[in-house]
């Protein structure tokens, strides 16, 4: 699949992504057109967890074009029963191996044959990424899932539905080396050697089932234990030395919480997802190309998600937005656990991602950086002399410095509490200009030199 796809109307060029030469804050697809990344995921938008609200497909990827959304996390479950947030043996499913027997494992199914692939699993693997390309629409793929080995101080234990776990399959592995009852043994260095073949099988399969799909990236497990950095690391340089030799290759990712900010900056992924430590979850630190950051609301939780979404954007940082989807209705995520006025944020939320990729889309992103010294807001991502956007959060006037622009600026004011843009006076570059916004909230300014 190469080429473009239509989406909202226009031609949309799609990947496989890289880093992009110019500007490494960001992707460039297969054009060499830099590509901000935005968008919603929820937990069962690829198996189905009865712990969670049940996903309809084509409903889903409606919801993330009908919000200009044009990137999602697809979830994986390693456990086939069980889930940290329910005590009772749930079904998960489907899983990527065989329920061949003899013998019944924990959950009252067959055993598992780990050496035998589900086809099931990767039909809808590949259908469902194919079917979210059609949109317009990147994939990052997880393929492991820190919350399918240990209960994570929660209720339940879905190590006991692992197909790793001992009782559950016909091949004699156990992945519980310590004996803890957990199986956070396999995704470090002390997983044993049959287990990690299997392990590196079924990464293989998943590059296979997926290669030839320009909108994959790749995320090696989501909210891993911090002893599985070291072997993270290997299995993102399987995965570059794998695709090397493929017709395509795509990003590869690691995600924190609770691995340490400075673990993934030093990993040898192509893309990471920080905690909200360092200032992620409130004042987000600017992107400086180490490299290409998704700020993921799963792994920061910020208290106020409109300004969130505007600062992260103009501090040069990817994002996306953990959807709860329906879940709090039962039960999940209780009420009084969200951060402040969640609910109410939500769908304001999800409106502004597909705002913020708007402006990326008339935007110079392979020239554009984050400039906080520019704007007295603090939050100013720009291409100086050509064009500028602006965040403030809250109301009052707020300067730019244009001294470094010639002639006329075109002025567009746009208000994230209603979405609504409205055009201003044009302003002469040259000097400090004080704007005072015309709408009361939160406001973005957006200058440029043409129309």
């Amino acid at each position: 699949m190469t080429g473009k796809v239509q989406r909202n109307g226009q031609d949309q060029a799609m990947g496989p992504l890289r880093v992009c030469a110019q500007n490494p804050r960001y992707f460039a697809d297969g054009t060499g057109r830099p590509v901000y990344l935005t968008g919603a995921h929820t937990w069962n938008n690829l198996q189905h967890n009865a712990v969670y609200p049940a996903v309809d497909y084509p409903a889903y990827l409606d919801f993330l074009e009908n919000h200009n959304h044009n990137y999602m996390r697809m979830w994986a479950w390693e456990q086939a029963a069980w889930d940290p947030w329910a005590p009772e043996p749930i079904k998960v499913g489907p899983v990527p191996y065989m329920r061949t027997g003899p013998g019944e494992a924990l959950d009252g199914g067959p055993k598992f044959d780990v050496t035998q692939f589900n086809p099931d699993y990767f039909e809808l693997l590949r259908t469902r990424v194919a079917a979210a390309r059609t949109r317009g629409i990147y994939v990052s793929v997880m393929l492991f899932e820190g919350w399918s080995v240990e209960p994570k101080n929660q209720y339940g234990n879905p190590w006991q539905g692992h197909p790793f776990n001992a009782a559950n399959n016909i091949n004699g592995l156990d992945g519980d080396v310590d004996g803890d009852g957990k199986g956070i043994d396999i995704h470090t260095l002390r997983c044993p050697a049959e287990i990690a073949e299997r392990q590196r099988a079924y990464v293989q399969k998943c590059l296979e089932t997926l290669n030839d799909l320009d909108n994959v990236l790749w995320e090696i497990g989501n909210e891993m234990h911090p002893d599985t950095v070291e072997w993270q690391y290997r299995m993102i340089d399987f995965i570059h030395e794998r695709e090397a030799g493929m017709p395509k290759q795509h990003p590869v990712g690691m995600t924190g919480a609770p691995i340490e900010n400075d673990a993934l900056f030093a990993s040898p992924a192509d893309w990471i997802s920080p905690t909200g430590k360092s200032g992620y979850s409130t004042e987000p630190p600017a992107a400086d190309g180490r490299k290409v950051i998704v700020a993921d609301v799963d792994h920061i939780w910020p208290r106020q998600f409109q300004a969130w979404v505007w600062k992260s954007f103009t501090r040069g940082l990817n994002t996306a937005f953990m959807d709860l989807y329906g879940a709090p209705q039962i039960g999940v995520q209780p009420p009084e656990k969200l951060p402040k006025n969640w609910i109410e944020q939500t769908d304001t939320t999800r409106k502004n991602l597909g705002h913020t990729l708007a402006y990326a889309r008339r935007m110079n992103l392979a020239a554009a950086a984050p400039h906080d010294e520019l704007a007295s807001t603090g939050y100013c991502l720009a291409d100086p002399g050509n064009e500028y956007l602006v965040y403030q959060s809250g109301e009052g006037s707020f300067s730019v410095n244009l001294e470094g622009t010639s002639g006329p600026l075109q002025v567009e004011w746009f208000s994230p509490d209603t979405g609504q843009a409205t055009p201003g006076e044009a302003v002469t570059g040259g000097q400090t200009v004080t704007f005072d916004p015309p709408m009361s909230g939160d406001a973005v300014l957006f200058l440029t030199r043409g129309p």
